[in-house]
């Protein structure tokens, strides 16, 4: 299995890199949807947003609209295949009325299946957490959770992105990983 995590905030490039990374792998590309089914009349901007991604993806990529499973997604997927999560904040989102004992299994069911794929796997994230606390226990969960299942992901991960301002940085290559904060070149 190959992993690629692609980490940033809202807006700045991260879902373009993960498509030209997908377009790129030369697999047959599953795209998992992971945000709400959109309702032009109720939402209509994020019913464009929606739109605009589906018009950048090739025709031949398909399409799966991913449920709060997402572990379970993974393991129907046809072996070797290229699968784009795009993304993990909207599964997240998915599961915040879960209590702790309900979402740590979605979780790692999340994780066992991640390892089990055999093609390519990219996973947009966006980072969250880098302000002001949020005043409300939901918003709270959702920074906390996020941050959690990224750095669970980032070891599990071929190479990690931060995309910001429309720039990637590999963090795989230019990172220090915390587990060697003790390390020489931290000294």
């Amino acid at each position: 299995m190959s992993l690629v995590l692609i980490c940033g905030p809202a807006r700045c490039g991260k879902s373009r890199l993960a498509e030209n990374l997908a377009a790129a792998s030369g697999l047959p590309v599953i795209y998992l949807a992971t945000g709400p089914k959109p309702d032009p009349e109720a939402d209509p901007e994020w019913a464009e947003r929606v739109q605009q991604h589906r018009q950048r993806r090739p025709p031949t990529w398909q399409t799966w609209e991913t449920g709060p499973d997402l572990g379970a997604d993974l393991q129907k997927l046809p072996q070797p295949c290229c699968a784009l999560v795009d993304s993990l904040g909207g599964w997240v989102a998915q599961g915040l009325e879960c209590s702790p004992e309900e979402w740590d299994p979605l979780a790692q069911s999340f994780l066992t299946a991640l390892q089990s794929c055999r093609g390519k796997v990219i996973l947009v994230s966006e980072e969250v957490g880098w302000g002001v606390v949020p005043a409300y226990p939901l918003g709270r969960r959702f920074r906390d959770r996020m941050g959690e299942l990224t750095q669970k992901l980032a070891p599990l991960a071929d190479q990690v992105f931060l995309v910001t301002a429309g720039f990637a940085l590999d963090l795989t290559r230019w990172g220090i990983p915390l587990a060697g904060v003790n390390s020489p070149e931290l000294r």
